[in-house]
């Protein structure tokens, strides 16, 4: 099953070239805590660190110094220098590699995997399924939170054919007075069904983002099968930074590759992994409307 770590190592791969730098990195000799100002950094590998920006894990943590007769790092502005580029401080164990300069730094990574996914839907739809019980005097019933659009609604048939005939009509409200309706959001069932007989209703939800390293592709709600498809979605997010790049040639190498690799070949990537990404999602989107049609099928359009 695809995690979120998963994806992460893709896309960098992908980013950076099979054959790309190596980047510099240390190794924490002791952990530190989301509050801590200075850090311990493994014998052999503390040479590898200098001032600047480091990330561990998910953190980006900016360096003020480093004494190397101690192999302790000092971060600049105390606490302030924990959490920076819009990630989060916290804890991290001993071993935890500390890397200079990181050329895409995981949190980035995260962002656009998600980025991707939310981008998905509503093209791509997550089902989920309530069954309520049909009263003889209610019309209208209470709906998950989480739902945002009724995709199909069965009801069984009184006798032994077991037969699950489709409603074609009802109607959704998505602002159901909270008064009445809990979650804010209520069907209202106009064709006649036998009391006491259940109503299936199959509906659909947002996709929720992934958080932990360890997240499998499912914990958003799709399918492992979509795992290549993110990460197309989420180079076609990242690439366009390599075009800012460009707009400042501070290093000797960057400026002689400038006249190497043409303007706009980053847009021009972004775009092909785009493209890539919006036909899946074409595919997929077909597939499902083979697979589970909607009330439009069942009402004949």
């Amino acid at each position: 099953m695809t995690t979120l770590e998963d994806l992460r190592q893709r896309v960098r791969s992908q980013l950076m070239g099979f054959t790309r730098d190596q980047q510099q990195v240390a190794v924490l000799a002791a952990p530190i805590t989301s509050s801590d100002t200075s850090l311990t950094l493994d014998t052999n590998t503390a040479r590898n660190i200098s001032r600047g920006l480091v990330e561990i894990d998910d953190e980006l943590i900016l360096l003020q110094s480093l004494d190397l007769s101690t192999n302790v790092a000092t971060i600049i502005g105390g606490i302030n220098g924990r959490g920076r580029e819009g990630s989060v401080a916290a804890s991290h164990s001993a071993n935890a590699l500390v890397t200079m300069s990181p050329a895409v730094p995981r949190v980035r990574l995260t962002e656009a995997i998600n980025q991707a996914i939310m981008a998905m839907y509503p093209k791509i739809p997550i089902f989920s399924t309530t069954e309520i019980t049909k009263l003889a005097p209610v019309f209208e019933y209470a709906l998950p939170a989480d739902c945002t659009e009724i995709w199909y609604i069965v009801s069984d048939t009184v006798g032994p054919t077991q037969v699950h005939y489709p409603s074609p009509r009802w109607r959704f409200n998505p602002k159901a007075p909270t008064s009445d309706f809990a979650s804010g959001k209520s069907i209202q069932l106009l064709d006649f069904v036998t009391p006491g007989r259940a109503i299936r209703i199959v509906y659909t939800k947002a996709p929720v983002e992934l958080v932990n390293a360890t997240d499998a592709i499912t914990v958003s709600g799709y399918d492992d099968r979509m795992s290549e498809t993110i990460i197309w979605g989420a180079l076609a997010r990242l690439i366009p930074s390599f075009e800012a790049a460009r707009l400042q040639q501070l290093a000797v190498e960057g400026t002689e590759r400038a006249a190497l690799v043409p303007a706009s070949a980053a847009t021009k990537t972004a775009a092909y992994y785009e493209a890539l990404f919006q036909q899946a999602l074409d595919l997929e989107r077909n597939r499902i409307m083979d697979e589970t049609p909607n009330f439009a099928f069942w009402q004949g359009g």
